[in-house]
């Protein structure tokens, strides 16, 4: 997996976020990170996390930037991503709140809610068990987080939180959280996005 000759390069969208953060567990899981700026910094890459941050200023940038129409090509046509926080607003399909003339790039069935839990005062972590990813409990930073409020056919819910809203998703080779591993320590969702890079 990690490590592995076979394994291409992965990237970071580096426009907007904690990108520093997604950068250390990457490299620390053996992972060849690139910042991803640029069109021509994505055709470098074989895997995209997006990270946290302010998902309406990722898509202007985006834009901006010309990655928009890019990132959309790639994720269409099969492309690992993972997003957390902002990232997975980025990845929804639907954005149930989002400002005046807000995008987002797609792929994820679902429909998102942004600052789903507040504001940055109600910000939150919690232990939350996750099958897919074995024990130990998966510790949560939940910071201004989104929720996912609709759920696909195609998609798979990794987490909910004890009153069930759902808080991680998967559909086929894109992977979403609403709460921000990197923060924790957490590296196993970053291995599953390997996983899936290296499957690709």
């Amino acid at each position: 997996m990690a490590g592995s000759r076979s394994l291409p390069p992965v990237g970071v969208f580096a426009l907007q976020g904690d990108v520093r953060e997604h950068v250390t567990v990457l490299q620390h899981l053996g992972a060849d990170v690139r910042e991803v700026r640029t069109p021509a910094d994505l055709e470098t890459v074989g895997g995209l996390v997006i990270p946290g941050g302010e998902s309406s200023v990722m898509d202007k940038l985006s834009r901006l930037f010309g990655l928009q129409a890019p990132l959309r090509e790639r994720i269409r046509a099969g492309m690992p991503v993972y997003g957390t926080c902002a990232g997975l607003i980025m990845l929804a399909d639907s954005i149930a709140d989002g400002i005046t003339g807000q995008e987002s790039l797609g792929g994820l069935d679902v429909v998102v809610r942004r600052n789903a839990f507040g504001s940055q005062l109600d910000s939150f972590e919690t232990d939350l068990d996750i099958p897919a990813l074995g024990e130990p409990p998966v510790h949560a930073v939940f910071i201004r987080a989104p929720v996912v409020e609709t759920v696909g056919e195609g998609v798979s819910v990794l987490s909910t939180l004890p009153d069930g809203r759902v808080v991680a998703v998967e559909q086929g080779r894109l992977l979403g959280t609403a709460f921000h591993p990197e923060v924790a320590g957490e590296s196993r969702f970053h291995r599953r996005f390997l996983d899936h890079v290296a499957a690709a």
